[in-house]
């Protein structure tokens, strides 16, 4: 029950990256599952790489260059929340940390709190952005 009420609330979509199920159909994931596929698709995406909706995505991408300092977390941050905030509805932000990697000196880690804007319990989600790609 409490699964289904979820899914009426979270939605159903697309599972990230596509793929067929055990039934050869397009695979499909709901509740939580959903919202941290958004999650990193809207911080994944360059605003103008979709083409009915340039507006969409982060701009972090525009850092990708930046040196790693205390700078680059603060705006990393602020673009990672201003995207979050508008393109994903169904969530609070409780709490939103961008901080270097301790192996990779270009990873930051984008350390997500956040709750469904209709449940109590808190979530959380961590995932790497690398900076200077070619070293």
């Amino acid at each position: 029950m409490f699964n289904s009420a979820l899914t009426k609330i979270l939605g159903k979509r697309l599972a990230f990256p596509l793929h067929l199920d055990d039934r050869n159909k397009l695979a499909m994931v709901d509740g939580d599952t959903a919202v941290r596929q958004s999650i990193y698709l809207i911080v994944m995406t360059v605003p103008g790489e979709r083409v009915l909706r340039p507006e969409f995505g982060c701009r972090i991408h525009e850092l990708i260059f930046d040196p790693l300092n205390k700078q680059t977390f603060v705006t990393a941050k602020r673009y990672v929340e201003e995207a979050i905030r508008r393109w994903e509805p169904r969530i609070d932000i409780i709490e939103l940390d961008v901080e270097s990697g301790e192996v990779d000196r270009s990873e930051l880690l984008i350390s997500i709190k956040y709750k469904h804007k209709d449940r109590p319990d808190p979530r959380s989600l961590v995932f790497p952005y690398y900076l200077n790609p070619e070293g």
